[in-house]
């Protein structure tokens, strides 16, 4: 741990793993986006589908994040890199989808199951399953959309990388956030509410439409932060070594 550049990585990708972890408990929350910052619902039609609003996955407050992580990730360590903190994640986050499932079959203490609220009583333990207790096929669909989005997005990165050279960051980081996230947006919908819900196939489409709306506006917007982390990574590792650790990178 002596050593800058295994340092960071640590930082990265402990950073990378937390965000990921968090994203998929806070998804469980789905908030108004339009309400949250004080303005009325935009009322979109889609496909014929009307009255449909920003209505997201508190997730979506985290994702961009892990996919900024991602292209700096992918820009000093690689594919293996991303890839190897890529599957960590995802085993992480499967062992603690079972640690929860065990907890929810505990039996609660008498002492805490009722607790009073402004709202009226509230049943701890109907609550704490409800909250935590995902269904199957949204826990498959998002570690399979998790996994798709992860690998789409280093190759594209890689892509875009090879054929533009190393100054235009903001093209390779951009670009494959907005395609990674595009399909990352309608594979876990797919995955859990179509195969897993049966619902109709054109409801799961505009939906997912809708989110990938928010995401690439807020992918386009965090651009500039991946030049201020750019820029401090350059001045931790200094210039010699951060250029010499993109080299090799671009070869792993």
């Amino acid at each position: 741990m002596k050593d800058k550049k295994n340092r960071l990585f640590y930082i990265l990708g402990s950073f990378f793993i937390a965000n990921a972890l968090l994203a998929e408990f806070i998804g469980v929350k789905i908030f108004s986006l339009e309400k949250s910052i004080g303005i009325l619902p935009v009322d979109l039609t889609i496909f014929g589908i009307s009255n449909l609003s920003f209505n997201l996955t508190a997730g979506v407050l985290l994702w961009p994040v892990v996919f900024i992580m991602t292209d700096i990730i992918n820009e000093y360590y690689g594919r293996k890199g991303v890839r190897f903190l890529s599957f960590t994640a995802a085993g992480l986050i499967l062992y603690a989808f079972l640690m929860v499932y065990f907890a929810m079959q505990l039996y609660p203490a008498d002492f805490w199951t009722e607790r009073s609220t402004p709202n009226g009583p509230l049943n701890m333990d109907v609550a704490f399953n409800v909250i935590f207790g995902q269904g199957l096929w949204i826990i498959v669909g998002s570690l399979t959309a998790f996994l798709i989005g992860q690998l789409v997005d280093v190759t594209v990165f890689h892509f875009v990388k090879r054929r533009t050279g190393n100054p235009k960051i903001w093209l390779r980081a951009t670009g494959s956030t907005v395609v990674s996230q595009f399909i990352d947006s309608f594979v876990v919908l797919f995955i859990a509410f179509y195969i897993g819900a049966g619902w109709d196939l054109k409801l799961v489409l505009v939906i997912g439409l809708v989110n990938y709306i928010y995401k690439f506006i807020v992918a386009v917007s965090l651009t500039p932060i991946l030049y201020v982390i750019h820029f401090f990574i350059d001045l931790y590792l200094g210039k010699d070594v951060a250029e010499q650790l993109m080299k090799e990178a671009a070869d792993k």
